[in-house]
């Protein structure tokens, strides 16, 4: 007869006491066996085994000890971890002495590019990781020594455990990766006259090229943003960046403006207000831009020293309101007040109005 059980059968020894003093019987144990339990205890073949009574009954059927498990055996965990190749290995699952056995296997494999660990319960582990990475300037940034506190600009490539630093001009040459470009398009609803938004684009940006773009008329700004005509409705078109999302903003912002109430915006711009009747008032206009900009917190004003100054993220702008030169070492932050002065100042400069087509 063959009589399949679990476990738990073996850890009271119903059945096994009754067939293990013949030796016609055979068992055949087929799974993971808990120390302690008598099916670990006879998988080492004792002569004798106690029954649950006390009773000493002699071990006479033969024990045989098949692995059916689904985890994985030595070959396939040592492939595994060298692929992976990792720093750290720790072994939480397994007897005490099978763990002990694999962990000295796998560091005389790997010797002592991998720290093995097999715990017990409850043991505390501490691991190191280099708190450093080095990274290898390729490409035409290598063209340049750099010295000592020099910035190099590029993309962080990581392959393996090595790290790159790569010009994102040539990704293609040294990854698989390559640069790509975000257009961004966007629709408004326009029904005002087109020269009244050239107009209103001028005193904005403070330059407005005129181009054609398949036969239609198009404006580009802040040499980024163009602005094409359509029946009743313009479209903004940009390369995403965060230079122009903020230009697209404020081309988006006065195209809703006009569309609003175009009259309106015509009167406005028709109003003749100078700088040299009241340049107190200037200076305060382009504190209240600069606060409008950057935030009350991040902008100091100075009107006895007739200078204001801009801090964002550790980096400061200094404006001379006598001179209105910008005096900072980030390029962008320093284009950014520039503009926006010249800005104010064509918006509050008179208009010549014989020499604008409003309709």
């Amino acid at each position: 007869a063959v009589v399949s059980t679990q476990s738990g059968h073996y850890g009271r020894g119903e059945l096994f006491e009754t067939w293990c003093p013949d030796h016609r019987n055979s068992c055949i144990i087929a799974g993971y066996c808990v120390e302690g339990t008598l099916a670990k205890m006879i998988m080492s073949e004792p002569e004798e085994i106690t029954s649950i009574s006390g009773q000493r009954l002699p071990l006479k059927c033969s024990v045989t000890y098949i692995s059916f498990s689904a985890h994985t055996d030595y070959e396939q965990t040592s492939e595994f971890i060298g692929l992976l190749k990792p720093a750290h290995i720790i072994l939480v699952h397994g007897e005490h002495s099978e763990m002990q056995r694999l962990r000295t296997a796998l560091k005389r494999q790997y010797d002592d590019t991998v720290d093995v660990f097999a715990p017990a319960n409850n043991e505390e582990i501490i691991l190191n990781f280099r708190g450093e990475k080095m990274a290898k300037v390729v490409g035409r940034l290598a063209s340049k020594k750099p010295k000592a506190g020099d910035v190099i600009s590029g993309v962080l490539v990581k392959r393996g455990f090595n790290y790159h630093i790569v010009s994102p001009e040539e990704l293609q040459h040294y990854t698989d990766l390559s640069q790509g470009v975000v257009s961004q398009k966007q629709t408004v609803p326009f029904t005002a006259p087109f020269s009244l938004l050239h107009h209103c684009l001028l005193q904005l940006a403070g330059g407005v090229e005129q181009v054609e773009q398949s036969g239609k008329n198009c404006l580009k700004v802040f040499e980024s943003i163009l602005v094409v005509q359509e029946k009743n409705k313009v479209v903004i078109q940009w390369e995403g960046s965060n230079m122009n999302d903020m230009y697209a903003d404020a081309v988006l912002t006065l195209c809703l403006q006009i569309e609003a109430n175009p009259q309106a915006i015509k009167q406005s711009s028709l109003r003749s207000i100078t700088q040299g009747k009241d340049k107190s008032t200037f200076e305060d206009r382009v504190q209240k831009l600069l606060v409008e900009m950057f935030g009350e917190d991040n902008v100091s004003y100075q009107p006895k020293l007739k200078y204001i100054t801009v801090t964002i993220d550790n980096e400061k702008a200094v404006v001379n309101l006598k001179s209105y030169e910008v005096q900072c070492p980030n390029e962008n932050l320093h284009q950014m007040i520039t503009s926006a002065i010249k800005r104010l100042h064509i918006a509050l400069t008179p208009v010549n109005v014989p020499t604008i087509a409003i309709t």
